[in-house]
């Protein structure tokens, strides 16, 4: 659906020089929800304006249902761009247009009839649930209201792709849930495609089926969330979910437990449906050590569960290992802590 192949973005000249991307390989699949997470100045807007070519990338390729954006000449092009809606983290609302008007727009844009327009912004006022608000001014809206008129906006031209630039950052957390879930709604029911762009850990562990975490310029770590939130293996990575999970505790291999003679503390990891199946207490009746729950927790990472124990298990090596064995051959993943 959507490929970056070595994307390179520099400003500038000469001695002013400066690199915002550097050798930036993306795939996405269709009907995927992909977030792209990084730090402020690391290279995330200018990524995403780089799909649909509001960047021009200095070196590179950006594919889009077979064909490479950057070989479009400026009328094809146009015609390409439509099918690439945007959403911002400030809205870009016209603030002399009614919420009716702002969705309308690029419909009238590109001349389509008056009727075609009515029947269109009504199904889409529907769709992001301001039909009631439909003559009133962004003045007039609350944030999450005018990110749904976003929304909707961008939906007008019935898009392919939706590309969400910091979308729920000015929202407080309450909003910023109510417009996940009509984004996941969006996904499921149109196939659409959305590329995310965020610095909140909390937004990808919500929505997205894939991640990639992009630091100075340059894409450190990328995959399915649960492979990536569950088993960092890039320090910015370990840095985001450290400071913004709920889980920042568990997922730190540094914990310490107290010396407890003849044991081995671990990190076990359930995900799916064996989230909720007696794993532990039917591995360990089998190998008869003891073990002691140290901490623990389970959430979910967008509609998979997960769950996560500190366990410190006491008894003979041979037990141990045999429980460690016992408990990765049900599809656990064990890693020792101490």
């Amino acid at each position: 659906m959507i490929e970056l192949k070595n994307i390179t973005k520099t400003y500038g000249k000469g001695k002013n020089l400066s690199p915002a991307l550097s050798g930036i390989d993306l795939k996405i699949e269709k009907g995927e929800i992909f977030g792209v997470i990084g730090h402020s100045g690391a290279g995330k807007s200018t990524l995403i304006r780089c799909i649909n070519l509001l960047e021009r990338p200095t070196s590179g390729e950006v594919w889009i249902d077979g064909v490479d954006m950057t070989k479009l000449n400026k009328a094809r092009l146009q015609v390409r761009r439509r099918k690439i809606g945007m959403i911002f983290q400030h809205f870009n609302l016209l603030s002399s247009a009614t919420v009716y008007e702002n969705i309308a727009f690029p419909l009238r844009l590109v001349k389509t009839p008056e009727r075609k327009i009515k029947e269109k912004v009504k199904e889409l006022l529907a769709l992001v649930g301001l039909e009631n608000h439909a003559n009133k001014y962004p003045a007039q809206l609350s944030g999450g209201q005018k990110q749904r008129v976003g929304i909707a906006r961008s939906l007008a031209s019935d898009p392919d792709v939706l590309l969400c630039d910091e979308a729920t950052s000015a929202l407080d957390p309450q909003t910023t849930n109510s417009i996940l879930k009509l984004l996941v709604d969006i996904n499921e029911r149109f196939n659409l495609t959305i590329i995310l762009i965020t610095h909140e850990m909390h937004v990808i562990q919500s929505i997205c089926d894939k991640v990639a975490v992009i630091h100075r310029g340059g894409i450190v770590e990328q995959g399915p969330v649960t492979d990536v939130f569950l088993k960092p293996q890039h320090e910015v990575t370990r840095d985001f979910i450290l400071n913004e999970s709920n889980n920042a505790e568990l997922l730190n291999t540094s914990w310490t437990a107290p010396n407890v003679p003849n044991s081995l503390t671990v990190k076990v990891s359930f995900l799916g449906d064996k989230t909720y199946q007696s794993i532990l207490s039917q591995t360990v009746r089998h190998t008869g050590v003891d073990f002691a729950i140290l901490q623990g927790t389970i959430s979910t990472l967008k509609n998979v569960p997960y769950g996560q124990l500190i366990v410190r298990f006491e008894g003979t090596e041979g037990d141990i290992k045999r429980t460690l064995d016992g408990l990765t051959a049900e599809g656990l993943d064990v890693e020792v802590i101490n």
